[in-house]
């Protein structure tokens, strides 16, 4: 297999507000990768309208991403920030992967049987087929590696076995066209960090979503300090004081959540914070935690809120990371055409 450079891409769909889970579980991962590789932070609107989605707001939740990016701490000049749809080349090799993918395969995907639910024959088709355009996000630029959640590793899989389909399905003509061992890359999933699955601060049992009813479940990148401190200090908690050991927080969710938080925040481990709030009652730590969130996060809501007044300074950023990707995404997928035997 061919060796090839060391390139990160993820994206973000624009629906509903980024929480603290996607800070965590994400956005923190990609502020330190941007340090080490070359990157690509996408902004997965055609991801997003899988699903109905109401103009206005859609516009709106594309700036609120690249937004929740920049605030954040990536640098849009270092790395590119752009959003799927103006990059054409997505779904056009998404095609060509809907040609290559298997319908087994796709049958497969979790996440398509809890997002379609009991009406399958009423979900979309381009719900059942966002695994391949997922694949096309990544493998359009060649990327090796994608930082993903623990929900996204089958795809980042699918990714994979459509990469390996394609180099041997057409191994000779992509021989006879001068890429030696392979045309694209098998992607890696990048998942770190003590924090990788935040859950909801009403239910130690459940993943943090947007979706979820109860503005109280999550914390919002977008959320002010008052509003910060208000939902840690609601956070469901047990009467018990904290452990000593993580041994201690077996059978304890909401417990093992927030330490989690707190490790995440503070960029320790939950040992240490064990170490610190062990035997202490949750009251004395949830005031440690409001001071951290509050700390960490409340400057990045506040630059969000300045720069979504900027929607021309957000626009101009997508715009010139959409015309530097396309720079990468074009000749990748004229050489895709020739190796298909497609005229162009």
């Amino acid at each position: 297999m061919t060796s090839f450079p060391e390139r990160v891409f993820s994206g973000i769909q624009p629906t509903g507000n980024l929480h603290l889970g996607n800070y965590l579980g994400a956005i923190v991962k990609f502020v330190a990768l941007q340090k080490t590789h070359e990157c690509l932070f996408c902004v997965v609107d055609l991801h997003a309208i899988t699903v109905p989605q109401e103009p206005n707001e859609l516009r709106a939740a594309i700036r609120k991403i690249a937004a929740a990016y920049i605030a954040s701490g990536v640098d849009p000049v270092k790395n590119i920030i752009f959003n799927q749809s103006q990059v054409a080349e997505h779904a056009e090799l998404a095609w060509v992967f809907n040609c290559v993918a298997r319908m087994g395969w796709l049958n497969r995907m979790t996440q398509f049987k809890e997002k379609a639910g009991k009406d399958r024959e009423n979900a979309s088709i381009g719900l059942f087929a966002y695994p391949t355009l997922m694949a096309a996000d990544i493998l359009l630029y060649r990327a090796t590696h994608v930082p993903v959640g623990e929900d996204q590793k089958q795809h980042i899989e699918l990714a994979r076995d459509i990469a390996q389909k394609f180099n041997n399905d057409f191994a000779d003509s992509i021989a006879a066209n001068g890429h030696v061992g392979g045309f694209f890359p098998l992607p890696e999933p990048l998942i770190q960090g003590p924090a990788a699955r935040v859950m909801s601060l009403r239910d130690g049992s459940k993943k943090m979503s947007k979706s979820d009813p109860s503005e109280y479940s999550r914390i919002s990148l977008s959320d002010d300090s008052d509003t910060i401190a208000q939902k840690v200090r609601k956070a469901k908690t047990d009467p018990e004081p904290l452990p000593t050991d993580k041994e201690g927080l077996s059978g304890r969710p909401e417990a093992e959540n927030l330490i989690g938080i707190f490790a995440a925040l503070n960029d320790s481990t939950t040992e240490a914070v064990l170490q610190q709030f062990g035997g202490a009652q949750f009251s004395a730590f949830k005031q440690q935690l409001v001071d951290l969130a509050v700390a960490k996060l409340g400057p990045i809501g506040a630059e969000m809120r300045r720069l979504e007044q900027d929607p021309a300074y957000i626009d101009s950023v997508l715009r010139d990371g959409s015309q530097r990707a396309r720079a990468i995404a074009g000749p990748i997928m004229n050489q895709v055409k020739d190796v298909l035997g497609l005229i162009r």
